[in-house]
């Protein structure tokens, strides 16, 4: 038997950095000297890819700085101007900066070689990619030599005073938990600092704790209406939680301004006409963000409900190529698809999962909503209230928390490797050919078992 080792998790922090006037001088005195060698040792490492490209990434390095770093050892160097045009450049920063440009002329060569196979061209007369020295990079800070850490309050941060380098200590004003937890091991931290945010990224090596969990998953059913409706089942099949989550204040933030690009565009055209490229840049941008913080908060929640209840997994619906087929060109309802979160939150929910030792599965999304969980056909919806499922037998139920128990159904299938019923038909009546599990089918495998 063949096993996959884990892949590992690495997860970024931001620590907010509160640095006084003369600190933010040389804090950006430091980001822009760092940069200048930077660019400097791009076309250093552009010029001697031919030998370097075949070395090893523990090779690359010390073979860069025997080409630009002379020592009382190696007095001669090819490129001695480094030397003095960086004096007393710190040797860690150097090497974080040798570290960028390999990577930037790897992956140039790369996208090259991509060009050249026409892998990467859409079109006939797509130009080659260029090499960018100049990408608005950060330093990397290597502990005990480009920073040191005072508790949880303060850090050391070596820098640039325009000619020398010296330490000064910089007060911490945010933190996240990821250091709070013993088994996270914190990796090299990067120094952003621009006009907008001073901040380290602290990136940790997360290793999840080993679980025993319960007998049960949570099932996510994401939807229009709704954005996610959850449920946790056993797997004999009893539903133990249901939880309906919406957060309307911000889906109304977000559809008042695409409301408002929709009047500013009959403004700007009229009856004909073409709106410029960018035409409401920002509010698109702000759109985004605020699908951002939606995803963050239902699969925060989604993940809370999980650990409450000890679950095995986290079940989805496979909606990956999913298109819309419902809804008129530029009606409300195909502009609500279109903004359809399904992806991102299910992705959030998967990283924020794995990060507590879970696993995230998919199942089949066909007939989900479609088919009653208790066994008795295929719902109708109502007209007037889409969200409102018939069954056959004149039960009334929603139609989200009907799919739902349906998904966590074929989840417990599958984790157990039962009797799948996914890719075979049933003869069973009442069932569609090559029907699809549902939670009444947890009931019978549990009468079975039990008798």
């Amino acid at each position: 038997m063949i096993t996959r080792k884990p892949s590992q998790i690495i997860r970024t922090d931001k620590w907010a950095l509160s640095p006084t006037t003369e600190q933010r001088l040389l804090l950006g005195e430091t980001v822009k000297v760092y940069r200048r060698v930077c660019r400097y040792l791009v076309g250093i490492v552009f010029t001697h890819w031919p030998e370097l490209g075949g070395l090893s990434s523990n090779e690359q390095i010390p073979a860069v700085e025997r080409l630009m770093h002379s020592t009382a050892k190696r007095l001669t160097v090819k490129y001695p101007q480094i030397n003095r045009v960086f004096h007393k450049f710190p040797s860690y920063y150097r090497r974080a900066a040798i570290s960028f440009a390999l990577g930037q002329v790897r992956s140039y060569m790369t996208r090259y070689r991509d060009w050249q196979s026409g892998l990467s061209r859409k079109r006939r007369d797509a130009k080659p990619p260029t090499l960018n020295a100049d990408a608005g990079c950060y330093p990397a800070l290597y502990k005990g030599q480009c920073y040191k850490l005072r508790g949880y309050d303060t850090v050391e941060i070596k820098v640039f005073t325009g000619s020398d380098w010296i330490w000064t200590t910089v007060e911490i004003s945010g933190l996240r938990e990821r250091h709070e937890v013993p088994n996270n091991k914190m990796l090299s931290p990067f120094l952003i600092f621009n006009r907008k945010a001073c901040h380290l990224s602290v990136p940790f090596h997360c290793i999840p704790p080993k679980r025993k969990p319960d007998k049960n998953v949570v099932a996510v059913d994401l939807g229009i209406n709704t954005t996610a409706t959850v449920t946790v089942v056993t797997f004999d099949g009893t539903v133990i939680h249901r939880e309906f989550i919406h957060p309307g204040r911000d889906i109304d933030r977000r559809d008042k301004r695409l409301k408002s690009v929709f009047m500013r565009a009959s403004k700007t055209m009229g009856k004909g006409g073409k709106l410029h490229k960018g035409f409401c840049a920002n509010t698109y941008r702000k759109c985004q963000n605020i699908n951002t913080q939606i995803c963050h908060i239902v699969s925060k929640r989604i993940v809370q409900i999980a650990s409450e209840f000890n679950s095995e997994a986290i079940v989805f619906e496979n909606l990956k190529g999913w298109k819309a087929t419902g809804g008129r060109k530029r009606s409300n309802l195909r502009q609500r698809f279109h903004g359809w979160l399904k992806a991102k939150i299910r992705d959030y929910t998967e990283m924020k999962w794995a990060e507590a030792g879970g696993q995230v599965i998919d199942v089949v999304a066909a007939y989900t909503s479609k088919l009653a969980y208790d066994g008795s056909g295929v719902v109708k919806r109502n007209s007037k209230n889409y969200a409102l499922a018939v069954f056959q037998n004149g039960r009334q139920y929603q139609a989200d928390l009907n799919g739902s128990q349906n998904i966590a159904a074929r989840g417990i299938l599958k984790l157990t490797r039962r009797n799948d019923r996914e890719n075979r038909s049933s003869k069973r009546t009442g069932r569609l050919s090559r029907s699809w599990a549902c939670l009444c089918d947890l009931w019978t495998q549990d009468r079975l078992r039990l008798a």
